[in-house]
């Protein structure tokens, strides 16, 4: 499998089909890796591929997965759009869709905030938000499903220091999608489409927020995920979608 490599983050990542660029990175929290897109409510890199250049990624030091780095105790959110931005570089990509799945949809608030002009078009499927009736679930969710295993990949790293990147990614802006502000989306004229959920991490509430407070947005119906025919209707709708703003220059060669 190809490694990008910059400085000490290294981070494996995976391509199939051909077109224009659509970056997905699968659900899982901080365990969001390749290897978990057979059991995704959509397997991007099948049912797309046909479409698009899909590129996924193994997010650094998800556990069963390739990609490592440092554990960044401030600006966290930053440290995972430096790697997504790094990789699209190494390809020598410019524009391109995204397409977020659980905590993908706080790296798609902070995609489109640092790089406007480079996020042609967003999906945010099924996003991890802030639960303001029970506020530490994702530190939480992190602790009893990320945490364990990477201590003992990497025993160098102190508490303090993952304290402090929790608290970088869930604590220092509880509210929404974590990674930016609702004034940030509210103004944000990209075009956004959201697949909604309805679980601890996946508020439903945090979903109709992007998509009222999104000047270009659209979201689907929900529940989506059965029976199998309304499942592919909405592989149907974003298809569609992206494909709508695929850039004219590119949709010409």
């Amino acid at each position: 499998m190809p490694f990008y490599e910059k400085g000490n983050v290294r981070i494996r990542y995976e391509e199939a089909g051909s077109g224009f660029p659509l970056l997905v990175t699968p659900g899982g929290g901080l365990n969001s890796r390749v290897s978990n897109w057979p059991t995704a409510a959509i397997n991007a890199m099948e049912d797309f591929k046909r479409d698009f250049r899909c590129i996924t990624m193994d997010q650094r030091n998800a556990n069963g997965g390739e990609s490592t780095g440092p554990v960044p105790t401030e600006n966290a959110w930053d440290a995972y759009a430096d790697d997504q931005l790094g990789l699209m570089d190494h390809l020598g990509i410019d524009k391109f869709f995204y397409m977020g799945y659980c905590i993908g949809g706080c790296f798609a608030g902070k995609l489109l905030q640092r790089a406007p002009n480079r996020v042609v078009a967003a999906v945010f499927h099924q996003t991890v938000g802030h639960r303001p009736e029970d506020p530490g679930v994702m530190i939480r969710h992190s602790k009893d499903n990320w945490l364990p295993d990477f201590k003992k990949r990497r025993p160098e790293v102190s508490q303090g220091d993952i304290d402090k990147f929790f608290h970088s990614l869930w604590e220092v802006q509880p509210d929404f999608l974590y990674s930016v502000p609702r004034e940030f989306i509210a103004n944000c004229h990209t075009p956004i489409l959201v697949l909604p959920d309805d679980t601890p991490s996946h508020p439903l509430q945090t979903s109709i927020d992007v998509a009222s407070l999104a000047p270009n947005s659209d979201i689907t119906v929900f529940p989506w995920r059965e029976p199998e025919a309304l499942r592919q209707r909405m592989i149907a709708k974003v298809r569609n979608f992206l494909k709508a703003h695929v850039p004219m220059k590119a949709a010409a060669e």
